[in-house]
């Protein structure tokens, strides 16, 4: 059964960090794409990082300069640092894996993770 786990959520300070996590089991994800997407209450789930196999990252402009994704292949697991974090960075936080190329569309993700909730307080 192919699952992915986050965890590493919480609540932080503005300007504060967390590490988030993603553990993969039931298959080897290093090939695949990695994404980490968020979804803030009454919005539609967005699209913050992701990171090719080959180690080539991309990011939201809303995050940039302060998230950076990461992978560790012999662990099947990849994370998510943020910091300089913002009260708008809250959100469920979301990782996901997809077997394709394209990176910042929700849809060609295969599996998904249960979600793990960041709140920034002001």
């Amino acid at each position: 059964q192919v699952q992915l786990v986050e965890s590493g959520g919480g609540l932080v300070q503005a300007g504060g960090s967390l590490r988030l996590s993603c553990a993969a089991s039931g298959r080897t994800f290093s090939r695949d794409v990695m994404g980490w997407f968020r979804q803030a209450p009454g919005k539609e789930r967005e699209f913050v990082a992701a990171i090719r196999r080959g180690g080539g990252t991309y990011y939201a402009d809303s995050v940039k300069g302060r998230f950076t994704i990461s992978r560790d292949n012999a662990k099947n697991t990849v994370y998510l640092q943020m910091n300089s974090l913002k009260p708008e960075d809250t959100a469920v936080y979301y990782c996901a894996a997809n077997s394709g190329t394209t990176y910042s569309t929700s849809s060609v993700y295969d599996y998904w993770g249960q979600g793990t909730q960041v709140t920034v307080s002001s």
